[in-house]
């Protein structure tokens, strides 16, 4: 009689970790899991939103979409279910330590430290938007359109301006 007793699994958990939470970086997280669906994965947001559709913000802006719902493809919530995908959103990334292998980020809402080890790194912060050192360019009115704050903050603008306008006389 052969006694099979199974070894523990002493296989190290990939951690991987995602710097930027939209286009790029949900798409390289979500990728990373369909790899291996053992990793730990772990995604920082500098903002409030990640996966959002950022090609339908003009048209929810103008109108067109009106559900600000559908803008977001996915919420830290949906990730996490769906992919078991850690999102930590708010983050503010403050070190990045490839010596020892770790990122440090703050959230920007609480001030908590977070520090984490990472195997693998993605760096998918996107762009800021080149403001030219010129007259007027920090007058009301002129919006940079990058994320949904950014969004909300142009619709807002609008509103304030039609609700200020004074009524035809038709």
């Amino acid at each position: 009689q052969s006694s099979h007793k199974s070894k523990p699994n002493k296989e190290k958990m990939t951690k991987i970790v995602v710097v930027g939470g939209v286009a790029g970086g949900a798409s390289a997280a979500a990728r990373a899991r369909r790899l291996d669906e053992k990793a730990e994965i772990l995604l920082l947001q500098s903002g409030p939103d990640v996966s959002f559709a950022s090609c339908g913000m003009p048209y929810y802006i103008g109108g067109e979409i009106t559900d600000r719902g559908k803008m977001a493809v996915q919420t830290p919530a949906s990730l996490k279910a769906r992919l078991n995908i850690d999102v930590r959103v708010n983050q503010r990334v403050t070190t990045i330590d490839t010596a020892q292998n770790s990122i440090t980020s703050r959230d920007e809402k609480t001030g908590e430290i977070l520090t984490a080890g990472y195997d693998h790194l993605v760096l998918a912060v996107g762009a800021e938007p080149f403001r030219p050192p010129i007259k007027g360019i920090d007058r009301p009115g002129l919006f940079a359109l990058r994320n949904l704050d950014d969004m909300d903050n142009i619709v807002s603008w609008i509103l304030k301006k039609k609700e200020a306008a004074p009524a035809s006389s038709d």
